[in-house]
């Protein structure tokens, strides 16, 4: 049975739950936990396989090259972050046009200035919206089929305030963006009026212990938000649990104290794909 494609899954009455990939292992994770699609985020993506900060740092190339690796990994849908789509609206082209080959079902879109800054930090600078609804045009206008999404995103809120955001996601909308993006809402109340200020399909994005609220799915479902992403979560946990780990073995010297709390070499080697290595082979191997 095919699974859905996400066009199809945002056409549904329910909430899409969406956490975010920062590597392959935690793409399979959330593919193996249930969730319906993944996040590919630059922030993640960024701090693994660079160690840098999510600041316009990681480049086109090495974020196809990600791409790539996380649709081969899962079978569920790939939202994927483009920043700003790496320059203009030609670059933005060539944006689209490979990140629909690699296998992404959506795109997502930025309004920063170059280099572009998490989205829940400090020090964010705005192109002019007139640029980037031509992004959102020629990104439209790019894509092979209109089940590549695009996702507009603004992060007008922190830098001049709630009007602006929803003014700007309106264009963007006008434009012909698929799903609309406000970044960081400050206040439940700015989560509140932005779903009231929409047509489109309204992703919000939940980090804990980032600037917006963080609330349970089942109210962003009755407010109307079609998209919620988890875009620290997976990264934040997996932290805080070799933080752990490794201080414990550094402590007492021995593994016995936290064996409970780490998957078994067995896991791993199910997860990776062993099993079909060792099938393949004994299938091929000379008699």
């Amino acid at each position: 049975m095919t699974s859905p494609n996400l066009k199809e899954l945002l056409q549904r009455d329910q909430i899409l739950v969406v956490p975010a990939s920062y590597d392959m292992v935690s793409a399979k994770l959330i593919e193996r936990a249930g969730f319906e699609a993944v996040y590919l985020s630059g922030y993640g993506h960024a701090a693994s396989h660079l160690g840098l900060p999510d600041a316009g740092l990681i480049s086109f190339s090495e974020m196809l090259e990600r791409l790539h690796n996380l649709v081969r990994s899962v079978q569920i849908p790939v939202l994927a972050d483009a920043d700003t789509g790496f320059g203009g609206a030609t670059n933005v082209r060539r944006t689209v046009q490979e990140y629909e080959w690699a296998g992404a079902q959506a795109i997502q879109i930025e309004d920063q200035e170059f280099p572009k800054k998490c989205g829940h930090t400090a020090g964010k600078r705005l192109v002019k919206a007139e640029e980037m609804t031509k992004k959102i045009e020629a990104a439209r206008a790019s894509r092979r089929s209109d089940n590549f999404l695009v996702i507009a995103r603004t992060d007008a809120i922190s830098v001049a305030g709630i009007d602006e955001a929803i003014r700007r996601g309106r264009l963007y909308q006008s434009a012909g963006a698929d799903i609309i993006f406000i970044e960081s809402p400050a206040t439940v109340e700015q989560i509140r009026r932005i779903a009231n200020s929409f047509q489109k399909p309204l992703m919000l994005n939940q980090i804990e212990s980032g600037q917006t609220p963080t609330l349970p799915v089942r109210e962003l479902q009755a407010l109307g938000y079609k998209i919620a992403a988890y875009a620290l979560t997976a990264l934040m946990a997996s932290v805080r649990a070799m933080q752990r780990t490794l201080k414990s073995l550094q402590r007492e010297g021995s593994p016995h104290q936290y064996l409970n709390d780490i998957a078994t070499f067995e896991e791993l080697d199910e997860l990776f794909g062993f099993p079909e290595v060792r099938a393949w082979e004994k299938r091929f191997q000379l008699e």
